[in-house]
C-alpha cells in the first residue's frame, strides 16, 4: 500500500502592515525631530462619524504590548494590534495643500467614506 503526500499549498504573503510614502517619512523625520523627540507616532482606529471608524493617531514614549512597530523608509511608528486587521496594506501620505495639511492614508480595506471623508467602514 502506497501513501501519497500532497505537500501544503504555499500560502500567498501578506501585504506589508503600514507602508509610508516619501513626503510622510520626511514629515516624521521632522516631528521626531524636533518637538516629538524621544516619542513614536501610533496609529489605530475608532469608533466615530457615520460611516463607523476613523483614523486616530496619538503620540507614546514607547511601544506597548498591543503594538505592531513598522519600520518603513527607516521611520518608525506603531500600529495599534487591534486595528492591524483593518489596516493591513494602508499607505499613509502626507499632503500639504494651500489651506490644509497632514496625513492621508489610502487603505484597501476601506468599502466605503462618509460624505465628509472623516469616516470610513470596511
Amino acid at each position: 500500500m502506497s501513501i501519497s503526500v500532497t505537500p501544503p499549498k504555499s500560502r500567498r504573503a501578506l501585504p506589508p502592515l503600514m507602508r509610508l510614502t516619501e513626503a510622510a517619512a520626511d514629515r516624521l523625520r521632522a516631528m521626531y525631530a524636533k518637538g516629538r523627540q524621544g516619542m513614536l507616532l501610533r496609529i489605530g482606529v475608532k469608533t466615530k462619524g457615520c460611516s463607523g471608524m476613523s483614523y486616530d493617531m496619538s503620540w507614546v514614549e514607547a511601544p506597548g504590548p498591543g503594538d505592531e512597530v513598522v519600520t518603513d523608509q527607516d521611520v518608525t511608528v506603531l500600529v495599534d494590534r487591534k486595528a492591524s486587521l483593518f489596516l493591513i496594506g494602508t499607505v499613509m501620505d502626507y499632503e500639504a495643500r494651500e489651506l490644509e495639511a497632514g496625513f492621508t492614508f489610502t487603505n484597501p480595506n476601506e468599502k466605503g467614506r462618509c460624505g465628509c471623508g472623516e469616516s470610513f467602514h470596511v
